[in-house]
């Protein structure tokens, strides 16, 4: 009879430090396997073959396998859907227990539901555990056990409960900041040779040639991110989303510096939790406006004014410039993803779901939940939704933001010259159009 093992499954964590998840795996007797599953129903919804994010997961895979050699281990790494993937696995080990990290994503809730009922048929444990958030949905609530709507009373009682400590050193197993040490028991791993890894081609991939952010950021721009995050054309953001997207780093490490170097660092941890909340509780959002009247808004929904505003040939420099960016390198700045959002929904009246869904497309840190809450914020719609009437001036925020025009030069080199596009619709006509538009589908019953 084969031995019993336990597996843990490897999602939005991919790292073997400070890991909850796979923390309470390896204290387990039972032998462990690490595993991880390329979905098809997530990769077959990708439309570009160079998607650089899943050349960094593989990258990064290739990476935890060698790690995981270097102890006499191995990783088990599969391509298909899951519901294919957990029977072979079945009937190829003894498993006694599943370890995982929880994901508040409306599939991946789906998903987790369908493989629990399908190990519970074979008499598999399930465990799962709270990993890339700090707080998840059910953890910071109103008084009356309902869900914040709101952002700042939402931050308020976050920081409550986290506590007002300068510093919080870690302990074993507790909540919040505190780490998981996992390399106390990487002699807990089932030893075996390495297992081949599936190649991007395998898979219909081919490597991207976006370059990846780096996962360390120096203490000193956290230090001073409250003054530099809002210029573009500074180096004052830490571009970690990729990594906390897919766990490259532990949310509770990060967050523990920003406790002690920048508030509004913390602060935006803290919007990140916001978000991943409403998704969890109002899962609606993927498809509809969180404020049901929002959904009656005419939009226009050229079609060529959304392929100029994706090529950055608006005429307004700081969209331009901002678009440009996202299409070279799968990133934007936070303020100039505001600034083009606003752009798309208010002076194009484009659905901001066109928008969102290019972004998903284009992001290296692309979230479900953070993107959803920008856009809808943007188009007004949202939670802590700009209101309709407040609309974005791109040439005022570019003057703000940008005065010296070095990330526009960098970006829209033929500005000022004859081949810069003239504007694509007046800014002040449009403001007007926006206002009347939004006014009509809100007051309609």
């Amino acid at each position: 009879m084969k031995k019993k093992v336990n597996l843990f499954w490897f999602r939005r964590d991919l790292r073997l430090e400070d890991n909850a998840g796979l923390y309470h795996a390896l204290h387990s007797d039972v032998p462990l396997i690490p595993l991880f599953i390329f979905d098809r129903h997530i990769l077959g919804d990708l439309q570009d073959a160079d998607d650089a994010r899943v050349g960094f997961i593989h990258a990064t895979l290739e990476e935890l396998k060698k790690q995981l050699q270097e102890m006499g281990a191995f990783l088990e790494v599969h391509y298909g859907t899951p519901e294919q993937v957990w029977p072979k696995l079945l009937d190829k080990y003894t498993i006694q227990s599943v370890f995982t990290n929880r994901d508040y994503e409306p599939y991946a809730i789906q998903r987790d539901a369908t493989i629990q009922s399908l190990l519970a048929q074979r008499g598999v444990e399930w465990h799962t555990f709270k990993d890339h958030v700090i707080f998840e949905g059910n953890e910071v609530l109103k008084q009356d056990k309902s869900p914040y709507t709101v952002f700042t009373p939402y931050a308020r009682r976050w920081r409550e409960k986290l506590g007002d400590k300068e510093a919080i050193p870690p302990a074993e197993g507790s909540f919040y900041l505190s780490a998981y040490p996992t390399e106390k028991y990487f002699d807990r791993f089932e030893k075996g040779d390495p297992l081949p890894i599936p190649t991007l081609e395998e898979m219909g991939f081919k490597p991207s040639n976006l370059l990846i952010p780096p996962k360390s950021v120096s203490r000193g721009l956290i230090r001073h991110y409250d003054k530099t995050r809002d210029y573009p054309a500074q180096d004052g953001t830490s571009r970690l989303g990729i990594h906390f997207r897919f766990g490259t780093i532990s949310i509770r490490e990060k967050a523990r510096h920003a406790l002690t170097l920048n508030a509004t660092y913390l602060n935006e941890l803290i919007w990140r939790d916001f978000y991943a909340m409403i998704l969890f509780h109002f899962p609606k959002v993927v498809q509809h406006a969180f404020r049901p009247e929002y959904d009656r808004i005419a939009w226009r929904n050229n079609e060529s004014d959304f392929e100029r505003w994706k090529a950055g040939t608006t005429g307004y420099p700081m969209v331009d410039a901002g678009m440009r960016e996202l299409n070279a390198t799968g990133y934007m700045h936070n303020r100039v993803r505001m600034i083009t959002a606003s752009f798309l929904t208010k002076h194009l009246l484009i659905d901001w779901r066109w928008g969102e869904a290019y972004f998903a497309r284009k992001l290296l840190d692309f979230d479900l939940a953070s993107n959803n809450g920008g856009w809808q914020w943007a188009a007004g719609s949202g939670t802590d939704a700009a209101p309709y009437f407040r609309i974005f001036n791109p040439t005022a925020q570019q003057e703000k933001f940008d005065p010296d025009k070095q990330y526009i030069r960098q970006w829209v080199p033929e500005y000022g010259t004859s081949k810069y596009p003239q504007p694509i619709v007046d800014h002040k006509m449009a403001r007007e159009r926006c206002l009347m538009v939004y006014k009509e589908g809100l007051s309609k019953a």
